[in-house]
């Protein structure tokens, strides 16, 4: 079992996100609003602003979405996502996902780690 991050870099794309997880078999998802150290450093410390010339053009905040998954289908979902965004991960600005291996659960009783 491995849980997901995935952060969206377009939050208008959520639906989109969210349809392709429910169509894989995933149960659920926490989504969490949220702004990148860039844009932070950029907006509210005066001495970083220049930094908005290099940043590319994009919404003032992010999705990031956490879900349990199978190892065996991580792939194919990061796959099925930019295939939803139409970005591949590859190109700058269009988000980041990263799982990270999860050997217990509590809180969900019908979830099967094997």
């Amino acid at each position: 079992m491995r849980l997901l991050f995935y952060i969206l870099n377009n939050p208008e794309l959520l639906d989109e996100v969210l349809e392709v997880f429910l169509e894989m078999g995933l149960k659920g998802a926490t989504v969490v609003d949220s702004v990148g150290m860039g844009r932070i450093l950029s907006q509210d410390v005066p001495i970083f602003a220049g930094l908005r010339l290099f940043l590319p053009s994009s919404t003032p905040g992010n999705k990031t979405i956490l879900t349990l998954v199978h190892e065996d289908i991580v792939d194919e979902l990061i796959k099925e996502i930019e295939r939803a965004c139409d970005a591949s991960l590859d190109q700058p600005g269009t988000g980041i996902a990263f799982t990270i291996p999860v050997d217990k659960v509590y809180g969900l009783a019908t979830l099967d780690l094997e």
